[in-house]
């Protein structure tokens, strides 16, 4: 039998690690759980890139020939570029400086609207700021389009519907905008900031000496816009836990950083975004007795991973006190993937999540507004989840 029906059923519930094998989307599958799971499939004697991820994912969430998809000593070259411009402290720093100029930017109008929904707003606070970091330069009327597009491109990989078909078109339309840019910075009719993602992808070379190609350079510029604009999604479920669990909201907004940091790490944690990620045996492996043939897709559960009792004692309570007792590893906690950013597969980025997502719950903490009735539900079948109203507030102050 096919798991996809089930997949679309129960959705983050559906949990390939407590399945192990079987078939989905008539792949043939192993699931893999737990610290050990994980190291296997981060090893790349084990597990290849290379043609494993679904082309819908592929046309809408990472592009076509992205790092994601490489594998050796391709995927440390172009790796290397990602660690470079995302992992140094002064990366982080920057972004995050200007997310919070962005934030305070925006809240005049905000104090000034009917209704705000924190989703749709922390995403254009998002856009404005790493645009301008990775040195795209955008006017006032482009940022809303390319919100919507950014937005659209996360919000589509998991659905065969409308969103999906959203996401492609807008995946599209920037590739074609963001790849003139890269072919104008090369020819010298536009400027790039010496050290800016525009500028560092536009000239990097990859393993076999080369320009990376207009459209594959525009693609990994997408992988730098793209998940820093997702960080919408952890915004809007910070305000759903300080909605739910308000106790919190007086430590954040007197600046204690050590629970700043934890309150940060629990809301990766305990809310909903990405179930899980695949890869191909490289060869003909076996884990914990099973056989698994090559080409077989192996699926790491990592929401099980981030919900697992054995890790995070009653893992369904929201309690961001368990970070102040023990600091997360690289094995335990991985709601941007397992391991060493810098060597493996894991998220870079993850740094920056982290920074921002801090400095924005602080804002949120000390910020006033009110939480009129709306749909707050979180569907568990919904990818990648979402609260149903995208969290409105009004006479935010």
């Amino acid at each position: 039998m096919d798991s996809l029906p089930n997949l679309l059923r129960e959705g983050y519930l559906w949990r390939p690690g407590q399945r192990t094998q079987g078939r989905l989307a008539g792949l043939r599958y192993t699931g893999v759980a737990g610290t050990e799971g994980l190291r296997f499939f981060y090893d790349e004697k084990n597990i290849r890139r290379s043609g494993a991820i679904p082309e819908p994912i592929l046309s809408t969430l990472f592009g076509h020939g992205a790092v994601h998809t490489l594998d050796g000593a391709a995927h440390r070259q172009r790796k290397a570029m990602f660690t470079t411009l995302l992992m140094p402290p002064e990366s982080v720093a920057g972004l995050t400086g200007l997310v919070m100029k962005a934030w305070e930017a925006e809240r005049p109008g905000w104090a000034q609207a009917d209704r705000v929904v924190l989703f749709d707003a922390s995403a254009r606070v998002l856009t404005r700021a790493v645009a301008e970091w990775s040195g795209v330069d955008l006017v006032e009327s482009e940022i809303d389009g390319l919100r919507d597009d950014l937005v659209a491109m996360v919000d589509g990989f998991g659905t065969a519907g409308p969103r999906h078909w959203r996401a492609r078109r807008a995946r599209s339309r920037r590739q074609k905008w963001l790849a003139g840019l890269v072919r104008d910075v090369r020819s010298g009719s536009a400027q790039a900031p010496e050290g800016s993602a525009l500028d560092v992808i536009s000239h990097h070379h990859d393993t076999d000496g080369k320009l990376l190609s207009e459209r594959t350079a525009a693609v990994e510029l997408l992988n730098v816009l793209r998940p820093t604009v997702a960080i919408c999604w952890f915004v809007m479920f910070a305000a759903h836990a300080l909605h739910f669990w308000p106790q919190h909201r007086a430590r954040l907004a007197a600046m204690d950083t050590d629970f700043a940091t934890a309150f940060q790490h629990e809301v990766r944690r305990y809310y909903p975004f990405a179930p899980f990620v695949g890869g191909r045996a490289a060869e003909d492996r076996s884990w914990q007795g099973r056989k698994v043939r090559r080409g077989t897709m192996v699926l790491p559960d990592l929401y099980g991973q981030n919900h697992d009792e054995k890790l995070w004692p009653q893992p369904y309570e929201f309690r961001p006190e368990r970070f102040l007792e023990k600091p997360p590893g690289e094995w335990d906690l991985v709601p941007q993937g397992a391991g060493d950013p810098a060597t493996g597969h894991r998220c870079p980025g993850e740094r920056i999540v982290v920074g921002v997502l801090e400095a924005l719950s602080v804002r949120l903490a000390a910020s006033h507004y009110d939480v009129p009735e709306q749909d707050l539900h979180i569907r568990a079948n919904r990818f990648p989840a979402k609260v149903g109203s995208g969290f409105v507030v009004t006479h935010f102050a």
